[in-house]
C-alpha cells in the first residue's frame, strides 16, 4: 500500500537504538517498540531509525514465550547508540547479574541515555541509575520496588521521560513511548500516521495510567465503579470504609454495593480484601520485608489476621508461600550452576 508523502525533502537526522534483552524478556514489549521504529522509517520514506538487539555475551536471549530473535550482538560490539533500552520480563531479579550492572554503569559513565521496557527498570534501579529520576515499571512490580528503591520516584504512568532516562511499562506501552520519541524527533505529523497504520484508536501520552482497576473488565462507561476501585488501590495501607468510599465517589453506599455485585460479581469489601492480599503476595515474593511489615503495609491489624485471610485466598500461609518460593529459586540456581555448557554461539538456533 502506498503511504502519503510526509513532504520531507531534506534527509532527516538518524537515530540508533539498542535493545539489551534480558533472559525471559517480554517479546510484546520489545516488538511494540521496534515496529514503531520500522513504521516510522516507512512513513518517513527514508531510514530515520536503526536498531540492534544485544545481550551480554552476544547469544540470543530467550523471551518469556520461549522464542529468541537474531541477529543479536554482544554489548561490547553494539556500536554507538542514542538510547540503550534494557528489556525485562518475568524473573527479572535472576536475570540481573553483577556483570550486567557493571555494563550499565559503564554506559552511564559514557553519558549514554538509558531506558527500560517492562521490568527492565529493575536493572537500572539496582545499578543506582534511577536514583532521583522519575521512572516507570510494570504495575505488578511497582509496590515491591518502591520499598526496595526508595530513592527512585516511581510513577504509575504508561511511560516517563526524565532527562536522559526513558522508562516504560510492559505490554504495548512501549509503542506509546516510541511514538512520543518519534514525535519529538520528527515533528507531530508522522506519529499519527504510524498510529493509523497500526489501527490505534488514539495515541496515549505520559499522563495515561498504565493500570486502572476494573477498567478492562467493565469498560470506560462505569466511572463510579472505576473511581471506587481506584480509591481502594490508592489506600491499601490504611483501608477506607465503604461509607468513606461512597462519599468520595459521590454516590450512596448501597449504589456502590449494587455496582460491584452487578458488574464485578462480588461485594466491594471482598474485592478490596482480595486487592490487598494480591498486593501482599507481590511484596512477599519480591521483597525481603518481614511478614509483620507486609501485614502493616497492606492494612491488616495483626499478623494472625493477615495469615488467616492469606490462607483463605491462596491455600497456604504467607510464611509457607515465601519458603516455597525460596526453595524454587535455590533449585533453579542449582540447576543452572550444574548444567553442562554444550552449545557454542554457532550451535544456537535462532527462532524468529
Amino acid at each position: 500500500m502506498d503511504l502519503p508523502s510526509t513532504g520531507a525533502k531534506e534527509p532527516l537526522p538518524l537515530q540508533r537504538f539498542v535493545f539489551l534483552t534480558l533472559p525471559n524478556y517480554s517479546l510484546i514489549a520489545l516488538s511494540s517498540a521496534v515496529d514503531a521504529l520500522r513504521m516510522a522509517n516507512r512513513v518517513a520514506q527514508q531510514e530515520v531509525y536503526e536498531w540492534t538487539l544485544a545481550t551480554l555475551d552476544g547469544l540470543p536471549a530467550a523471551a518469556s514465550c520461549g522464542l529468541s530473535l537474531a541477529p543479536t550482538v554482544s554489548i561490547e560490539n553494539m556500536g554507538p547508540a542514542n538510547i540503550v533500552f534494557v528489556c525485562g520480563g518475568i524473573n527479572v531479579e535472576q536475570a540481573v547479574t553483577s556483570e550486567l550492572l557493571a555494563a550499565l554503569r559503564r554506559l552511564a559513565q559514557r553519558h549514554v541515555a538509558l531506558g527500560s521496557l517492562c521490568t527492565g527498570g529493575y536493572a537500572l534501579a539496582k545499578a543506582g541509575l534511577l536514583d532521583k529520576y522519575k521512572a516507570v515499571i510494570h504495575w505488578e512490580n511497582m509496590s515491591a520496588l518502591q520499598e526496595k528503591f526508595p530513592r527512585v520516584i516511581f510513577s504509575d504512568q504508561l511511560f516517563a521521560i526524565d532527562r536522559d532516562r526513558y522508562t516504560c511499562s510492559g505490554g504495548i506501552a512501549p509503542l506509546d513511548l516510541m511514538l512520543k520519541i518519534i514525535k519529538d524527533h520528527l515533528g507531530r505529523d508522522i506519529a499519527p500516521m504510524i498510529s493509523e497504520q497500526f489501527i490505534l484508536d488514539r495515541i496515549r501520552n505520559d499522563q495515561d495510567r498504565q493500570h486502572v482497576p476494573l477498567q478492562a473488565r467493565v469498560g470506560l462507561f462505569h466511572e463510579n465503579l472505576i473511581e471506587a476501585a481506584a480509591l481502594m488501590e490508592a489506600n491499601i495501607e490504611e483501608p477506607l470504609s465503604l461509607d468513606e468510599i461512597a462519599e468520595l465517589v459521590g454516590v450512596s453506599r448501597r449504589q456502590i454495593e449494587r455496582l460491584f455485585k452487578r458488574y464485578v460479581g462480588e461485594v466491594p469489601t471482598k474485592y478490596y480484601l482480595d486487592m490487598r492480599l494480591r498486593r501482599a503476595r507481590g511484596l512477599l515474593l519480591q521483597t525481603a520485608m518481614s511478614i509483620m511489615e507486609i501485614a502493616v503495609a497492606c492494612g491488616f491489624q495483626s499478623p494472625p489476621h493477615f495469615s488467616k485471610c492469606y490462607r483463605n485466598m491462596f491455600g497456604h500461609t504467607p510464611s509457607a508461600e515465601r519458603q516455597h518460593s525460596r526453595e524454587n529459586t535455590l533449585g533453579i540456581q542449582a540447576a543452572v550452576a550444574c548444567a553442562p555448557v554444550t552449545q557454542s554461539a554457532q550451535d544456537c538456533a535462532a527462532w524468529v
